[in-house]
């Protein structure tokens, strides 16, 4: 049996870490903290809130053993010394050692020894020594954190578990008693300003302190912020947060069991500091007198030097020439002249005239207006972009198409195309490929192109006949996109040529949430080497050909290997077993009804695509930022196609095809309803571990001009973004076994849940599984392993599990996922679990960034 040297090394090391004492590097009287353990009430009570406040936590574990600190242990102390005190004395004894290395090398040697044992350290973890003083620390966290929640007479106690300080080992219990919480009784205020007051008054229901409820400080927190953005919003400029207080008198030895406490609102007025006091002002409300717009701003320019324009009670000021329309600048001004002061107007401004994408980050100033500081005067100064910029851009890419690839783009932006700070983008777009694929007849090692060009046209609002403010404000900040783009494609699938015209809308209604209406979204693709089919779809030609096999043929039809000849052959043995004409092929039979299908897949997906479709897509998602670990994505679709052209056909004419489709410019147009599902959810668990999951349903419906949907329309499963258990393509449909080089079908269902938890410095780790397959329903396939039946077709649900590593580079990820059959539907049943969980089966995928 051989064993190769790689195993073995990976053996020893694990062996090493594995057998390496965790206490090796404590000194006398150091105890090494294994755990934690806090009981509420007499309950465990380890979630990440309370854990989160203990001063000092274990080593981080993997699967229950401190990989880390083994790792730390590993390392050398004082391994600067030691090296060097070796490296001396090795150069001072160097007699025979001299002939085979260095001093020069030896130097280095230790060197690397040295850097060896600082990554060591720096990989691994320190062991936590216990400490009694941060140990009282956390208690009086524990203490405090319950009095923000109203517990004024907790008791927290702690206490080591001594049973391992023989091992120099320690766990650390808390005990934590919150005895009876007090509530809210009386809410009152006391508002110096009388115009604070009276906003105050009107929105006094929306307080999130009410009387009976528990004490927490964090709604006082939440209570004070409100009350800031309200005053703020309505007419206080200047507003001081520290303004606001809460007068809340506790007596922590409360008469007859009586825990209520009386809050009052106190809200002081605005302090200036003087020379040598504070000088307290009335805070009152201000309106916005009039709002200046520099529309070229330029640190040069003086006020008498430039030029104005008075538009709908804004002034915009321009050097020589206004090079936008009044309205384009002022529809992205939130704020308004003679209304009344609100903050959330200046952000919304910042926001809107970003969405521009013709000025740089704007400026907005407010100044006193008059002497007597009620009028406020607004300056928006704007910094225009460049009137034309160029970008260009590459890649290396690998896909389950081609095994290298190199991508490039470039692009011309043209910003204030009609001086309403539109943009036009003129894109070029292109890559190269090389596949080993022996059906490509090409031997060069580029053997795969695609190259294609965009015209983008984007408008900064809803570019509609009928005016759409009322139900899409500008704070909704709209844009309109109209994209007009071709692609070529060369020994990829059949070679195609595409053109498609896209007229899309989208709008944010706020922060979570963005919507997206594709008007029209017209697509025609058109195969352009229809001849290659058999060659590109090897799996269907076998079938084909063991069929011609059994049931023989025309002698011409065949090649010196009696295999069919692609595509004459083809083409005639399918016609004439088709028409009868192959002896023993008959009608009903099973054979009969293959060679059926084949046929019909052929035509399929030879034939040329024309798309008019309409689409309408709504996302929201909780994310705050890259380091939100407990946030969920929802989106949804819809898509309807053909039934604009279905409508024109009551009244026009159309051309027909052989089987009674509608035609036009000679291709059947599509007609078909689609919709999609895709729900994301990520869970943070203690330590950072993150617990990811995701649930995605999608079905197209043909009807009316269509039997089936597009092959660029339909789903597939597998791959490393799918089931990373089967390759791209190579799932389903249904219960059939991969039976075409690329499966596709109308319905999909997939389940993923991925826990992700940390390794060592940028290297994470993940344990996954992966559930789901692709189906055929409502449409012209008659293969009942690959129909949608009923729902006992849930069976036919893969499953595919496996393990991952993730290099985090700070600004993007890589990952390697490792995936195992674990339920394969292809298998008879009762032979379906764990069937192929072998090495021999397993698919390696490379991804960037995380699957979702």
């Amino acid at each position: 049996m051989r064993v190769s040297s790689a195993k073995i090394a990976v053996f020893f090391l694990i062996l090493s870490i594995c057998s390496c004492s965790s206490v090796k590097r404590l000194h006398d009287g150091e105890l090494l903290l294994t755990k934690n353990t806090v009981k509420i009430d007499g309950d465990v009570n380890n979630t990440d809130e309370i854990n989160g406040l203990l001063a000092q936590q274990p080593n981080t574990t993997l699967l229950g053993i401190p990989i880390r600190l083994h790792i730390y242990n590993l390392a050398r102390e004082n391994a600067d010394s030691i090296f060097d005190h070796k490296l001396k004395s090795h150069l001072d004894s160097m007699t025979a050692f001299d002939k085979f290395i260095s001093k020069k090398q030896l130097a280095k040697v230790a060197d690397y020894k040295i850097s060896f044992n600082h990554w060591l350290k720096k990989t691994g973890e320190a062991p936590v020594v216990y400490d009694e003083k941060k140990a009282k620390k956390s208690a009086a966290k524990l203490s405090l954190f319950y009095e923000s929640k109203g517990y004024f007479n907790n008791e927290v106690h702690f206490a080591t578990d001594t049973a391992n300080v023989e091992h120099k080992k320690v766990e650390v219990n808390y005990n934590v008693t919150k005895n009876k919480p007090y509530y809210l009784d009386s809410i009152t205020s006391n508002i110096a300003s009388k115009e604070v007051d009276s906003i105050y008054n009107l929105h006094k229901n929306e307080t999130l302190l009410h009387e009976g409820d528990q004490f927490n400080f964090y709604s006082f927190e939440a209570e004070r912020d409100r009350l800031s953005s309200l005053f703020l919003n309505n007419g206080i400029y200047k507003f001081q947060p520290s303004s606001i207080f809460f007068d809340v008198k506790i007596d922590t030895i409360p008469a007859h069991n009586d825990t209520r406490v009386p809050v009052a609102i106190r809200v002081d007025n605005y302090g200036v500091r003087t020379t040598d006091s504070i000088k307290e002002t009335p805070y009152r409300v201000h309106t916005v007198k009039d709002v200046n717009i520099y529309s070229d701003y330029n640190t040069t320019y003086t006020n008498d030097s430039l030029k104005q324009v008075h538009y709908k009670g804004y002034t915009i000021y321009y050097h020589d020439k206004l090079r936008f329309k009044p309205k384009a600048l002022t529809d992205a001004v939130a704020i308004a002249p003679n209304e009344v002061y609100s903050d959330q107007n200046r952000s919304l401004t910042y926001k809107q005239i970003s969405n521009l994408q013709t000025f740089k980050y704007p400026g907005i100033e407010y100044n006193y207006a008059d002497s007597t500081k009620a009028k406020l005067s607004s300056n928006i100064y704007l910094s225009p972009r460049p009137k034309f910029s160029l970008g260009f851009n590459t890649d290396v890419t690998h896909s389950n198409i081609q095994d290298f690839g190199i991508s490039f783009s470039t692009s011309v932006i043209s910003r204030n195309i009609f001086r309403g700070a539109e943009t036009l983008e003129l894109a070029l777009r292109g890559s190269v490929g090389s596949s080993k694929d022996t059906r490509i007849p090409n031997n060069n090692f580029f053997n795969l192109s695609e190259f294609g060009g965009d015209i983008r046209l984007n408008f900064p609002r809803i570019w509609f006949p009928i005016n759409t403010d009322k139900y899409i404000p500008k704070s909704m900040t709209p844009q309109t996109r109209l994209s007009l783009g071709t692609t070529f494609q060369k020994n990829i699938g059949l070679d195609k040529q595409s053109l498609s015209t896209i007229l899309r809308y989208s709008w944010n209604p706020n922060n979570k949430v963005k919507n997206s209406f594709d008007l029209m979204n017209v697509q025609f693709v058109r195969n352009t080497n229809i001849d290659r089919f058999f060659s590109v779809y090897q799996n269907t030609y076998s079938q084909l050909n063991d069929i011609s096999d059994a049931y023989k043929g025309n002698t011409n039809y065949y090649d010196e290997n009696g295999n069919l000849t692609i595509p004459q052959g083809t083409t005639a043995y399918i016609a004439d077993a088709l028409a009868g004409n192959i002896n023993g092929l008959s009608p009903g039979t099973n054979d009969y009804n293959v060679v059926r299908r084949i046929e019909e897949r052929r035509k399929r997906l030879t034939a040329n695509n024309l798309i008019f479709a309409s689409s309408f897509t709504h996302t929201i998602n909780t994310r705050q930022g890259f380091d939100d670990h407990s946030f969920y994505q929802f989106r949804a679709k819809l898509e309807l196609a053909g039934n604009t052209l279905s409508a024109f056909s009551k009244v026009i004419d159309f051309n027909k095809s052989d089987d009674g489709k509608n035609q036009v410019f000679g291709v059947p147009y599509s007609q078909y309803v689609k919709t999609e599902l895709d729900y994301i959810k990520y869970f943070e668990i203690f330590g950072g571990d993150v617990l990811a999951f995701r649930s995605f349903f999608g079905f197209a419906i043909p009807y009316g001009n269509s039997d089936n949907i597009p092959f660029i329309r339909s789903y597939f499963a597998g791959g490393s973004n799918d089931n990373r258990a089967w390759q791209a393509y190579a799932l389903g449909p249904g219960r059939t076994n991969n039976v075409n080089d690329f499966n596709e079908a109308n319905l999909k269902i997939a389940l993923n849940l991925e826990y992700r938890f940390k390794i060592f410095g940028s290297l994470n780790g993940a344990l996954f599984a992966d559930a789901g397959n692709i189906w055929n329903a409502l449409d012209n396939t008659d293969n009942k392993e690959a129909v949608f039946e009923n729902l006992s077709s849930l069976q036919e649900l893969a499953l595919g599990t496996g393990v991952g590593l993730r290099y985090d580079f700070g600004f993007f990820v890589i990952r390697f996922d490792t995936g195992f059959k674990t339920y394969n539907p292809s298998r008879e049943a009762g032979n379906r679990w764990f069937t192929d969980y072998n090495f021999r089966s397993v698919v390696y995928n490379i991804g960037i960034n995380y699957p979702f």
